[in-house]
């Protein structure tokens, strides 16, 4: 069962760019694998912008 793990910025995407992303990950999975879309997951976790660091600095202050 494949399983694709996409991590993005919390608010980055609304419930429906969410559920094109999901149709479309699962998509290229049975496109490119050969899976059967039933077995495919696709998990989205948003994290806060004050969590994620580049360059040594959090790319946001909390609450943001």
């Amino acid at each position: 069962m494949p399983l694709a793990q996409i991590t993005l910025g919390k608010g980055r995407a609304n419930y429906e760019q969410k559920k094109q992303l999901i149709a479309r990950i699962t998509d290229v999975f049975h496109e490119v694998l050969g899976s059967d879309k039933k077995n495919v997951w696709v998990v989205l976790q948003e994290v806060p912008r004050s969590e994620w660091g580049i360059d040594g600095k959090p790319l946001a202050e909390p609450d943001q």
